[in-house]
């Protein structure tokens, strides 16, 4: 009995050793960097943080939003330059937090909601194959207006045209839409300078561009990235992604 009751302690320390090291575990360590404190993980190690010093481009987001549309500049914005250094914030933004989910089926989380989405460098307005909502709803337009006015730059593919053109912040210049789109979008909204869809890919007018979408977004995304960076940065990001496979594609 007496040598039992000297076990007794020596028991519950070990199952206590036992808790801790299972809890550290399975607890991610965390690596403190220059901006935010991130999980040193595998599955995070990827996230890139948010610098105040660079430039920041936010992608609005909706329930039907065509996937790729945000994804072609996501993919084009979030690639770091030859020196792998990160060059830009790429954020997500949408009404609310709730995750939204694409015409294809996905389901994305939105980084910032319209209420407290951080001061943007350029704004892409994407579409959707049904807009009648995104069109009416006001406080979507409210915020296309918003950030107009602090962006350098606002980009619309396919039929984000519509957006552009109930915000009237692009009265009086250049857009393209879909293909098809454009006699419509003209007859809705007169003041825009609708360039004809069935030759015209994309077109820049000022600190406005559009393109058809779909895989054409990635006209729109590499024209800008290499206005704010270089000739030479868009090439690497081309050959980063092997455009010049698409390019050649069936020779």
């Amino acid at each position: 009995m007496k040598h039992l009751g000297l076990l007794a302690p020596l028991f519950f320390a070990a199952i206590l050793l036992s808790c801790n090291t299972e809890k550290s575990k399975s607890s991610p360590k965390t690596e403190q960097t220059d901006y935010v404190k991130v999980p040193s993980d595998t599955l995070t190690k990827h996230l890139k943080p948010f610098n105040l010093e660079l430039p920041t481009i936010g992608l609005l987001m909706f329930n039907g939003v065509l996937q790729g549309e945000v994804i072609a500049t996501s993919d084009v914005f979030g690639k770091p330059n030859q020196d792998m250094e990160q060059l830009f914030n790429v954020v997500t933004i949408a009404e609310t937090e709730r995750p939204i989910t694409t015409e294809e089926g996905m389901h994305f989380v939105p980084d910032y909601t319209f209420e407290n989405c951080p001061k943007l460098t350029a704004l892409f307005v994407p579409s959707g194959y049904d807009m009648y909502a995104q069109v009416r709803n006001k406080k979507m337009i409210e915020f296309i207006q918003r950030k107009n006015e602090e962006t350098q730059y606002i980009v619309s593919n396919c039929a984000g045209a519509q957006l552009i053109g109930e915000s009237g912040i692009a009265d009086g210049h250049k857009i393209v839409t879909y293909i098809g789109g454009g006699k419509e979008l003209q007859e809705n909204y007169p003041n825009l300078k609708v360039q004809d869809d069935s030759e015209v890919t994309f077109v820049e007018d000022g600190k406005f561009s559009s393109s058809n979408g779909n895989l054409t977004s990635y006209i729109s995304a590499l024209n800008l990235v290499e206005k704010m960076t270089s000739p030479e940065h868009r090439q690497f990001v081309e050959d980063y992604l092997y455009i010049d496979r698409l390019k050649n594609w069936g020779e």
